[in-house]
């Protein structure tokens, strides 16, 4: 197991981060809220986790050790892989999660791209006794990326090394895709939306 990687920030995407390793350049897959705050050229620490695969070994990163262990945790319910789990802590913050399941929050869960009404009821029922209980840092059913939206892609960018002025522009150039989403019933994707803002940003 990979418990952590400590370096220099190499690189950025709009899904990994590059972090230079002992001269090796590590491939970390994060959430955008991880990935805004790293900053090229500066030093990082992530907590990460290795999923093996018989084709692949996938490194997934974290800004600290409850956000991995909650991942971990996340995956330990049917129906729930590395993807689906890293977009539950896309959306919401391990003790947003903790404080839904207690709660019982189905709505909290369904805010997450990919989680319909029955898969939320059915994580309910799975995550009940595993997650543990809220330990009172983020209000309960708070949501980092649906509700704020344009905060959040805007500090992707940013991080991301873009001029706040050019943020600004492509997030206003997203917003249709952002607007449509939700008039379809859904939430805006972040992941998605940010690929679309990097293409608006290169085209130029």
């Amino acid at each position: 197991m990979i418990a952590f990687v400590s370096g220099t920030v190499a690189a950025l995407g709009p899904e990994l981060a590059v972090v230079e390793v002992g001269g090796v350049g590590m491939a970390v897959l994060c959430t955008p809220g991880t990935l805004a705050g790293l900053r090229v050229g500066d030093h990082a620490r992530l907590a990460t986790s290795l999923v093996v695969r018989e084709d692949s070994l996938t490194l997934y990163g974290f800004a600290d050790d409850d956000e991995r262990t909650t991942f971990e945790l996340l995956q330990t319910a049917s129906g729930v892989g590395p993807r689906l789990a890293q977009a539950m802590l896309a959306v919401h913050s391990p003790d947003a999660l903790r404080a839904a399941v207690a709660g019982g929050d189905e709505k909290a869960l369904t805010a997450v791209p990919g989680i319909g009404k029955k898969g939320a009821q059915k994580l309910l029922i799975e995550l009940k006794d595993r997650l543990g209980a809220p330990t009172g840092t983020t209000a309960p059913g708070a949501v980092r990326g649906p509700a704020s939206w344009r905060d959040q892609l805007h500090t992707a960018l940013v991080g991301l090394g873009y001029a706040a002025r050019e943020a600004d522009e492509a997030v206003d150039a997203v917003a249709p895709d952002a607007d449509a989403a939700t008039a379809a019933g859904g939430e805006p994707d972040i992941g998605t939306l940010l690929r679309s803002a990097l293409r608006g940003l290169n085209r130029r």
